[in-house]
């Protein structure tokens, strides 16, 4: 099986790299357009700020090709991020894969941004979280987030809801940090890898 994590230049693409490494599979890091468009599954990992993350995929001319890949796609915290229509986040129009928009946290006094364990609630019975229990805690870092919508395939509460997971076709995010996020984590990604 070809793992492809597309090379966006932010900082958590070795972390997630040895996370699924630990779990028995090869995975490479490229920004060639014809290698990822090849992979059997492909994830977006990022963090930082979405405007800077988009100019960095706009730079390496890999908008089009994340945008109409088919096969399964997983973007991680800002990736995931990157995958909606709009982040409120630098006014940033992103990748338009899974219809909704990030806007910043309101949090109801709680500290920003939303960083360490919390528990998520998963929707739908999706691939990705089978085997993941309601309650289970994954590990968050962003000040960013999602609504609750339609295209929730799990949900969190740091002040209010928020989408921990969102998905439509072949594209999936995660907010949080599975290769963080210890035994859930691990089972996440070899879901994502095994499942989807």
């Amino acid at each position: 099986m070809e793992l492809v994590i597309v090379n966006t230049g932010c900082a958590n693409i070795s972390s997630v790299r040895f996370a699924i490494e630990r779990l028995g599979y090869q995975v490479a890091v490229s920004d060639n357009a014809a290698q990822i468009q090849a992979a059997d599954k492909v994830f977006l990992p990022g963090v930082g700020s979405a405007n800077a993350a988009m100019s960095q995929i706009k730079q390496k001319g890999l908008v089009e090709v994340v945008a109409k890949l088919t096969q399964p796609t997983l973007g991680i915290c800002l990736g995931m991020q990157l995958m909606t229509k709009f982040s409120d986040e630098g006014n940033t129009d992103c990748l338009g894969v899974i219809p909704t928009k990030v806007n910043k946290m309101l949090a109801d006094g709680l500290r920003l941004p939303h960083m360490g364990w919390n528990q998520i609630t998963p929707v739908n019975n999706n691939s990705l979280f089978e085997g993941i229990a309601a309650g289970s805690y994954f590990y968050f870092v962003h000040g960013f987030a999602a609504p609750v919508s339609e295209v929730t395939l799990a949900s969190c509460e740091y002040g209010q809801p928020f989408s921990a997971s969102i998905g439509q076709g072949n594209y999936y995010g995660v907010q949080f940090h599975p290769e963080r996020s210890s035994e859930a984590g691990a089972r996440l990604l070899a879901n994502f890898i095994q499942n989807t």
